[in-house]
Order: structure tokens, then C-alpha cells, then sequence
């Protein structure tokens, strides 16, 4: 949840954007000015007071807070405890790449076998590790930014190295809508940075897809996952073909 400080600071520049001064906005809300500027100096204000406020200003209220929950921080990792947590629990770190992949509680529950309680405490673990922000109807909220990465080297990477890997590429990746590349280049630090930011916007994109085919019949729908990998790295069997530097040519 966006802060009062936070909240209160989106809709001072929404006012001050919209032209109203503490003195219009006190006029409207029939306060005195001094008491408007109280209760933004003190951070205090009930949300009924505020919907008033946006609604004899002409701003939308979920605009307010939608600009307040995308300024607030998120954290790029989570912490070595909580992905530890992740990985004593199967079924907790099921459901967190389902969060992280933007799923429903609906989704989850049509895919997998779990009963609706038995997710919804899931959610309340996920929301007590800090990796989402469990809000009312059992929607929720991720609070780790859109550049999320598990800690390299930490346990849920351990993890997916040990299991997930080879049974993931264990496939012929010859069924319909599925392909297997592996493309080497030779980039700048720059051009590599570039092609990082192509993969999260690839990855942005298989969520609108996901939340788009939610609404299709589960019959024509089928899972598929997007495993992606960009390092510097070549084959060791490669990299021993190599030339040594300032050695002649051949003979």
C-alpha cells in the first residue's frame, strides 16, 4: 500500500496541475485554508475526504492512486531468507511465478490442483514475504519491480539448475508454436544492455497475451513457458578452438 506521505504528494501535483490553489480547494470543501493545509502537512486524511477532493477538482481518484502505487520503490530481488522460504515450499513457489507471470487466482485454480483456501493462504504468504500486495476478492498487487531477477546464485537459481533446466529442455521444441534457438554474437556492453531491455519488453508482452487468452474456453488454451538466458558465455569445447592471442598463423 502507497504511504499517506506518498498518497498525499501525488495529489498535491494533481491539484497543483489542475490549477487549484489550498485556497479554491478550501472554498469547494467548505474547510477553512488552514485547515486544508494541515491536513496535507500532517498526512492526514480519511478516503472519503479524498474522493471529495478529487471529485470538485476534476481528478480522478484512481488516477491518484495508480500514480502513487507506480512511484512507490520496488525492489529488483528478494532477500536470501525469503526466496530460502520460496523453495521449503513447492506449492508457495508454484504460485509465486504464477503471481510474477500476472495470473489470477481464477487461472491458478483452473490449472492446478489446489483447493481456493489452500491458494488464498499461499497469497497471504506471498503478501507476508513482500513479494505481492494481497488486496480485496483475492486480487493482488506484485511489489517487486518490473526488472525482477531471483538472486543469481541464490536458492530459487539453484533450483531451477537443478530440476528445471534439463526437464525444461528435455523437449524436441518441435510442437506447434514452440522453437529452441541459440544464437552466439560478439556485442558491446551497450548493444548488450539494448537486447536486455527487448527481453523484458518480451517478457511484458507474454503477460498481455496471458491476461488477453484468459477469456478464451480452457479447452483451446495449452501451457507454455518462456525460458530466456542472456550471458556472456561460450561452449567450453568451443572456447578450447579458440586462437591464442599473438600466436602465428598457420603452417
Amino acid at each position: 500500500m502507497s504511504s499517506p506521505e506518498l498518497l498525499l504528494q501525488v495529489l498535491r501535483t494533481q491539484l497543483r496541475a489542475a490549477g487549484v490553489t489550498y485556497k479554491v480547494l478550501a472554498e469547494r470543501i467548505n474547510m477553512s485554508e488552514s485547515s486544508v493545509k494541515r491536513m496535507f502537512g500532517q498526512h492526514d486524511m480519511t478516503l472519503s475526504r479524498l474522493a471529495d477532493i478529487c471529485k470538485v477538482s476534476g481528478i480522478a481518484l484512481e488516477d491518484v492512486l495508480r500514480a502513487a502505487a507506480d512511484a512507490t520503490p520496488h525492489a529488483d530481488t528478494l532477500t536470501l531468507p525469503q526466496e530460502k522460504s520460496l523453495i521449503g515450499n513447492p506449492l508457495l513457489l508454484l504460485m509465486a511465478i504464477c503471481c510474477l507471470g500476472h495470473w489470477t487466482l481464477e487461472q491458478v485454480l483452473e490449472t492446478y490442483q489446489m483447493t481456493e483456501p489452500e491458494a488464498i493462504l499461499l497469497l497471504a504468504e506471498l503478501d507476508r514475504l513482500g513479494l505481492i500486495e494481497l488486496k480485496p476478492l483475492n486480487r493482488y498487487s506484485l511489489r517487486v519491480s518490473n526488472a525482477f531477477r531471483w538472486l543469481p546464485g541464490g536458492p530459487v537459481q539453484q533450483f531451477f539448475r537443478s530440476h528445471v533446466v534439463s526437464d525444461y529442455f528435455g523437449g524436441n521444441f518441435d510442437g506447434a508454436g514452440e522453437t529452441l534457438l541459440c544464437l552466439p554474437a560478439r556485442l558491446s556492453q551497450p548493444s548488450a544492455q539494448e537486447l536486455v531491455l527487448k527481453i523484458q519488453q518480451l517478457a511484458a508482452e507474454l503477460a498481455r497475451l496471458h491476461q488477453n487468452d484468459r477469456r478464451l474456453a480452457p479447452g483451446v488454451r495449452d501451457g507454455f513457458t518462456l525460458l530466456v538466458g542472456f550471458r556472456s558465455w561460450e561452449f567450453a569445447a568451443f572456447t578450447a578452438l579458440r586462437r591464442v592471442p599473438g600466436a602465428g598463423g598457420r603452417p
